[in-house]
């Protein structure tokens, strides 16, 4: 399969200057299995060079979001070229909150990610779906939806890690059992199988997000189709080295 292991912080809106320069320093100090992961983290904008300057040279970093366009007069806007120019090489785009709280369009998303790989960034594209969306039983619908919104718009899979966030999941402390989030990860896969290749399919890394710790990050890394995760609170925790840490379930499997 040769997918390998992604792991995501995202710090979202939170931090000082002394509370980033501590999370880093945790995290140049944490001992990791280097060349069986891959690590990105994502300060708010204020903190990117920050972050960038001071952590180690084995962990990336990203953005929490950037412009759907060139840039111009769009006050209050970051635009992907600026983040080239600063060597930022990740961003996310569409998380949940941005959708919800924003309005950002399954369109709007892909637009973005289009975009933002055109100028060379590489993209953690999110979907997933909300607790009444789960309970109507359209989760698969959705997540195809907001897929296909991507796939759409883009050629190039090899600049993309999808990430597969059940909204109910989010920062509420539940998280989907190793079994539901494997069955959505496998459909997504069957997906991209059907509507764009068996090599994306096979390559692409799709990774979980939704109130993952160290606590139950081993069993759900130990699912064939869960490639990593994208983390929230836990990523400014010194916990989040221990998630990095179960990328050795997947070297051992």
């Amino acid at each position: 399969m040769g997918r390998t292991f992604f792991v995501g912080g995202n710090w979202k809106c939170n931090g000082t200057s002394e509370e980033v320069k501590k999370i880093v320093s945790t995290l140049n100090a944490g001992q990791v299995p280097s060349q069986d992961v891959e690590v990105v983290v994502s300060p708010p904008f204020v903190f990117l060079p920050l972050v960038k300057n001071e952590l180690r040279p084995d962990f990336h970093v990203a953005a929490q979001n950037c412009w759907v366009k060139k840039g111009g007069a769009f006050t209050g806007e970051v635009s992907a070229e600026m983040l080239v120019n600063l060597s930022i090489p990740w961003v996310i785009l569409g998380h949940s909150e941005r959708r919800a709280i924003l309005g950002e369009s399954d369109e709007f998303v892909g637009d973005k990610v289009a975009y933002a790989i055109s100028q060379g960034l590489k993209v953690i594209a999110c979907v997933g779906e909300t607790l009444e969306q789960r309970e109507s039983g359209s989760t698969i619908d959705v997540v195809a939806a907001q897929t296909k919104a991507i796939a759409d718009r883009v050629k190039d899979w090899t600049k993309v890690v999808i990430a597969y966030e059940p909204v109910w999941a989010i920062g509420t402390g539940k998280v989907a059992s190793p079994a539901q989030a494997q069955e959505v990860h496998a459909e997504l896969r069957k997906w991209l199988q059907a509507n764009v290749s068996a090599e994306v399919a096979a390559s692409t890394r799709i990774i979980y997000g939704g109130s993952v710790t160290g606590a139950n990050c081993k069993e759900l890394a130990g699912q064939p189709d869960i490639d990593g995760f994208l983390v929230g609170g836990a990523s400014l925790k010194p916990e989040f080295i221990d998630i990095i840490k179960s990328a050795e379930v997947k070297k051992n499997a």
